[in-house]
């Protein structure tokens, strides 16, 4: 074999080398699931970000209304004897009353024994309501339930 001839064969197997070295095929599957992934964890973010939203909303309007159930609870004795000026709520009740509709409204036994009352008097009631919820989609990397809160008053007036 001539110098020349052994020469092309080592230039063509460096050519032949050197192109598998720099192929790229595959590398947009590379970018599709980077991509792919990317939008996932926005799209977790944006849905379970709403979600929060809504369990903070539903918190806030448990809060009221178990709050107006726990006003609700008046002393009718005093409320005659004072010829309706005032009425005065059996502040001493609200607890239970708060846990009762707490229950009537679907939430976990848990999150009842943490509601309750902040203040009573016989002016007004100061409610709060813990619910517990798992996230959708972060719930694929984030295991543990999140807790949000709501607290609302209610008072008595009459008139």
């Amino acid at each position: 074999m001539s110098r020349g001839a052994e020469f092309r064969e080592r230039a063509a197997a460096w050519l032949r080398a050197r192109e598998a070295a720099c192929d790229d095929r595959g590398s947009g599957a590379a970018a599709v699931i980077m991509f792919a992934l990317l939008f996932m964890a926005l799209a977790a973010f944006v849905v379970d970000g709403g979600l929060s939203i809504s369990q903070r909303e539903r918190a806030a309007d448990i809060a009221e209304q178990a709050a107006r159930y726990a006003a609700q609870d008046i002393d009718e004795e005093a409320l005659r004897a004072s010829q309706g000026n005032s009425a005065p709520i059996n502040y001493e009740n609200c607890g239970a009353r708060v846990h009762e509709f707490a229950t009537r409204s679907g939430l976990s036994a848990a999150d009842v024994a943490a509601s309750g009352c902040v203040s009573a008097s016989a002016q007004q009631v100061r409610v709060r309501i813990r619910l517990t919820y798992r996230p959708v989609l972060t719930g694929l990397f984030y295991s543990a339930p999140l807790t949000v809160h709501g607290t609302a008053t209610a008072e008595s007036v009459t008139g």
